[in-house]
């Protein structure tokens, strides 16, 4: 930041703002995380990926965007093609996981929001280095706190550590940074990620797809360039 010149200083009237910004993310994270450990993860992200149509609904519920009742069959399209794609079924503890990532949702909702609004003169990279900072400290305190603060036990568990940070950093801030210059429907174009997961999965971890699946992806990707060619 320092070498791009971006001038590491976060207006006073703007700093609650941040702070719960941050907040939410360490939020969004624990919730994620905590659903991941009861539900399988294919279920856990499905219901996670609500959170962009819910940031649509909170807009327009705000008076931010004029409602387009156009935008909703895509939407719902795509949680279809996405329950399809991911050949959701059901698990042990489903209620409790669900809810878990139903917050993470929620709380991610609210970041989209913030960004898009509260936070919108603020530079992608700053906002992205303030939350991260805030999530980083609540971490390191509470982890500590409870006694399960730990780190990786080998070069290649390091090397993912790093290669995490920077690829989550990376996405963060180019999501921020066009969350203010997108109308809300874009972020249906967020609903990608886990098919994107899907084939990561299968070229470097060997996972197999059904025929099912796959016209799940087909259709989670055309009702994204349907809710995206939309005016």
């Amino acid at each position: 930041m320092r070498a791009q010149g971006v001038r590491i200083a976060i207006p006073r009237e703007l700093r609650g703002r941040t702070l719960v910004a941050g907040i939410l993310i360490a939020t969004q994270s624990y919730s994620l995380y905590s659903a991941v450990a009861l539900i399988p993860p294919a279920l856990a992200l499905l219901v996670f990926q609500t959170s962009p149509m819910l940031y649509v609904l909170l807009t327009w519920a705000l008076g931010k965007e004029k409602p387009s009742l156009g935008a909703l069959p895509p939407m719902l399209l795509a949680l279809v093609g996405l329950a399809l794609a991911l050949n959701v079924r059901g698990a042990d503890n489903m209620g409790a996981g669900v809810a878990w990532a139903f917050a993470s949702s929620l709380s991610m909702t609210v970041v989209y929001y913030l960004n898009a609004n509260a936070l919108k003169s603020l530079d992608g990279r700053l906002r992205t280095f303030a939350m991260t900072a805030v999530t980083a400290v609540l971490v390191i305190v509470f982890a500590t706190a409870a006694g399960t603060q730990a780190v990786p036990r080998d070069a290649l568990g390091w090397t993912g550590l790093v290669l995490l940070a920077v690829f989550y950093c990376i996405a963060m801030m180019s999501l921020f940074y066009v969350l203010p210059r997108v109308p809300s429907t874009s972020t249906g174009a967020l609903n990608f990620e886990p098919i994107a997961l899907l084939f990561l999965t299968s070229l470097f971890l060997g996972h197999t797809f059904t025929a099912l699946q796959l016209v799940g992806a087909v259709i989670t990707v055309g009702a994204i360039a349907w809710l995206g060619v939309r005016k």
